[in-house]
Protein backbone atom coordinates (compact mmCIF):
# COMPACT_ATOMS: atom_id res chain seq x y z
CA UNK A 1 0.00 0.00 0.00
CA UNK A 2 1.43 3.34 -1.01
CA UNK A 3 1.77 6.20 1.41
CA UNK A 4 -0.41 9.28 1.00
CA UNK A 5 0.55 12.93 1.24
CA UNK A 6 -2.22 15.53 1.64
CA UNK A 7 -1.28 19.17 1.02
CA UNK A 8 -3.40 22.28 1.58
CA UNK A 9 -2.27 25.27 -0.49
CA UNK A 10 -3.94 28.35 0.98
CA UNK A 11 -1.31 30.96 0.12
CA UNK A 12 -0.60 32.12 -3.40
CA UNK A 13 2.88 33.58 -3.49
CA UNK A 14 5.88 32.45 -5.46
CA UNK A 15 7.67 30.95 -2.46
CA UNK A 16 4.45 29.17 -1.45
CA UNK A 17 4.24 27.67 -4.94
CA UNK A 18 7.79 26.35 -4.74
CA UNK A 19 7.11 24.78 -1.35
CA UNK A 20 3.89 23.11 -2.48
CA UNK A 21 5.15 21.75 -5.79
CA UNK A 22 8.60 20.78 -4.50
CA UNK A 23 7.07 18.64 -1.75
CA UNK A 24 4.37 17.27 -4.05
CA UNK A 25 6.78 16.20 -6.80
CA UNK A 26 9.28 14.76 -4.30
CA UNK A 27 6.52 12.69 -2.71
CA UNK A 28 5.21 11.54 -6.07
CA UNK A 29 8.74 10.63 -7.18
CA UNK A 30 8.98 8.32 -4.18
CA UNK A 31 5.77 6.51 -5.16
CA UNK A 32 3.51 8.31 -2.70
CA UNK A 33 -0.04 9.24 -3.62
CA UNK A 34 -0.40 13.02 -3.46
CA UNK A 35 -3.37 15.39 -3.48
CA UNK A 36 -3.24 19.17 -3.19
CA UNK A 37 -6.29 21.17 -2.08
CA UNK A 38 -6.05 24.74 -3.42
CA UNK A 39 -8.12 27.25 -1.46
CA UNK A 40 -8.30 31.04 -1.14
CA UNK A 41 -5.06 32.63 -2.42
CA UNK A 42 -3.71 29.15 -3.07
CA UNK A 43 -5.92 29.06 -6.15
CA UNK A 44 -3.39 31.46 -7.74
CA UNK A 45 -1.03 28.50 -8.01
CA UNK A 46 -3.29 26.82 -10.57
CA UNK A 47 -4.99 29.87 -12.13
CA UNK A 48 -4.26 29.94 -15.89
CA UNK A 49 -2.88 33.48 -15.79
CA UNK A 50 -1.73 34.02 -12.21
CA UNK A 51 0.51 30.95 -11.94
CA UNK A 52 2.61 32.16 -14.86
CA UNK A 53 3.56 35.41 -13.16
CA UNK A 54 3.65 34.92 -9.41
CA UNK A 55 5.56 37.87 -7.98
CA UNK A 56 8.81 37.58 -6.10
CA UNK A 57 8.20 38.68 -2.49
CA UNK A 58 9.24 42.26 -1.87
CA UNK A 59 12.83 42.47 -0.71
CA UNK A 60 13.61 38.97 -1.99
CA UNK A 61 14.40 39.88 -5.60
CA UNK A 62 17.95 38.54 -5.17
CA UNK A 63 16.49 35.02 -5.14
CA UNK A 64 15.63 35.31 -8.85
CA UNK A 65 19.30 35.00 -9.79
CA UNK A 66 19.73 32.05 -7.43
CA UNK A 67 16.76 30.22 -8.94
CA UNK A 68 18.23 30.77 -12.41
CA UNK A 69 21.75 29.63 -11.41
CA UNK A 70 20.37 26.51 -9.70
CA UNK A 71 18.25 25.62 -12.76
CA UNK A 72 15.10 25.60 -10.64
CA UNK A 73 12.13 25.08 -12.97
CA UNK A 74 9.53 27.82 -13.29
CA UNK A 75 6.18 27.22 -11.59
CA UNK A 76 4.34 26.24 -14.81
CA UNK A 77 6.99 23.56 -15.38
CA UNK A 78 6.64 22.26 -11.81
CA UNK A 79 2.86 22.18 -12.19
CA UNK A 80 3.17 20.15 -15.39
CA UNK A 81 5.68 17.80 -13.73
CA UNK A 82 3.36 17.25 -10.77
CA UNK A 83 0.44 16.48 -13.06
CA UNK A 84 2.53 14.10 -15.16
CA UNK A 85 3.54 12.32 -11.94
CA UNK A 86 -0.10 11.78 -11.01
CA UNK A 87 -0.54 14.45 -8.32
CA UNK A 88 -4.24 15.23 -7.87
CA UNK A 89 -5.18 18.92 -7.89
CA UNK A 90 -8.44 19.86 -6.15
CA UNK A 91 -9.72 23.43 -6.51
CA UNK A 92 -11.94 24.54 -3.62
CA UNK A 93 -15.48 24.93 -4.93
CA UNK A 94 -16.54 27.31 -2.15
CA UNK A 95 -13.61 29.66 -2.74
CA UNK A 96 -14.15 29.56 -6.50
CA UNK A 97 -17.80 30.46 -5.95
CA UNK A 98 -16.88 33.31 -3.59
CA UNK A 99 -14.40 34.66 -6.14
CA UNK A 100 -16.80 34.18 -9.04
CA UNK A 101 -14.40 31.87 -10.87
CA UNK A 102 -15.33 28.79 -12.87
CA UNK A 103 -13.25 25.73 -13.65
CA UNK A 104 -12.30 27.28 -17.01
CA UNK A 105 -10.20 29.93 -15.19
CA UNK A 106 -7.82 27.23 -14.05
CA UNK A 107 -5.31 24.92 -15.70
CA UNK A 108 -6.59 21.77 -17.33
CA UNK A 109 -6.77 18.58 -15.34
CA UNK A 110 -7.97 19.87 -11.98
CA UNK A 111 -10.84 18.47 -9.97
CA UNK A 112 -13.27 20.84 -8.30
CA UNK A 113 -14.54 19.87 -4.88
CA UNK A 114 -15.19 21.01 -1.39
CA UNK A 115 -13.54 20.30 1.91
CA UNK A 116 -15.29 16.92 2.08
CA UNK A 117 -13.63 15.88 -1.18
CA UNK A 118 -10.20 16.69 0.24
CA UNK A 119 -10.96 15.19 3.63
CA UNK A 120 -11.94 11.91 1.99
CA UNK A 121 -8.39 11.70 0.63
CA UNK A 122 -6.69 13.16 3.72
CA UNK A 123 -8.45 11.03 6.33
CA UNK A 124 -5.88 8.28 6.05
CA UNK A 125 -2.91 10.31 4.78
CA UNK A 126 0.47 9.53 6.26
CA UNK A 127 1.58 13.15 5.93
CA UNK A 128 -0.57 16.29 5.91
CA UNK A 129 0.97 19.69 5.21
CA UNK A 130 -0.35 23.22 4.89
CA UNK A 131 1.31 26.05 3.01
Amino acid sequence: MSKKVAIIASNGGLFDAYKVFNIATAAAATDQEVAIFFTFEGLNLIHKEAYQQLPMPEGKEHFAEGFAKANVPAIPELVAMAQEMGVTFIGCQMTMDVMGLGKEAFIDGIEVGGAVTFLEFAKDADVTLTF
